[in-house]
């Protein structure tokens, strides 16, 4: 009895363990806020909501958008953040949501244009980047430790664009290296940069690992303050 209670003890341990690597392999999962539009405060590049929601008001903030007061809105991808300052407001929030607004070209009231884009899954082939400093995606991932607040530069694909979100774009960069099992052919890069789903684009930026943005939102490699060439 003693060596099948200590057998079980040993595969839920196991299967505990498994369960939590692979959450944070893959990164957070996505929220929702959704609720009636209390008052809107427009700055450049932002439009600043507060919103009525199931669980009492917030305030929310999304690329510059026609919302009107009244209207029902859905925020994707939400991130909250804690005592955030906005100069343009001269305001700290001690909470606000940053996302992208939901249901876009589809003629929803008060929504202006769409800005979640797809994940482009076709096959991807993209040769490596030259010059100084030049990675692939994989050697990336796979050597984060060692190149921990270095500048790199690695071209790829885009296959994930979501803009205006803290106040920079999020691009997911892949070129065909690595695999999908091990986590190591997708890197997350943020740019004031732009870019379209489906560019080739070199991207110089400098690795970060370990990074937490707040509300689960933690990743173990991305590549911050990139610049974009095509």
């Amino acid at each position: 009895m003693k060596l099948l209670f200590a057998l079980g003890l040993t595969l839920a341990t196991l299967f505990t363990t498994a369960t939590n690597a692979t959450e944070a392999s893959a990164g957070p999962t996505a929220t929702i806020v959704s609720g009636e539009v209390l008052e809107v405060r427009d700055v450049e590049n932002y439009s600043y909501l507060r919103l009525k929601t199931k669980d009492g008001e917030t305030w929310a903030a999304v690329t510059t958008a026609a919302i009107k007061k009244g209207a029902k809105v859905t925020i994707e991808n939400a991130m909250v953040m804690k005592n955030f300052e906005s100069k343009a407001l001269n305001k700290t929030f001690p909470s606000i949501v940053f996302g992208n607004l939901a249901g876009a070209g589809k003629g929803t009231p008060g929504v202006g244009p769409g800005v979640v884009k797809a994940v482009d899954a076709a096959p991807i082939h993209v040769p490596k980047a030259s010059g100084a400093n030049a990675h692939t995606v994989a050697e990336i991932m796979t050597t984060a430790a060692a190149l921990k607040d270095k500048p790199v530069r690695v071209r790829g694909k885009v296959v994930k664009y979501n803009p205006g979100i803290m106040g920079k774009n999020w691009i997911h960069l892949r070129d065909g290296s690595g695999t999908a099992a091990d986590n190591t052919d997708d890197v997350l890069v943020t740019t004031l940069g732009q870019a379209k789903l489906g560019d080739i684009v070199t991207v110089t930026g400098v690795v970060r690992t370990d990074k937490n943005f707040g509300s689960g939102y933690a990743y173990k490699v991305l590549l911050e303050d990139a610049t974009l060439q095509p």
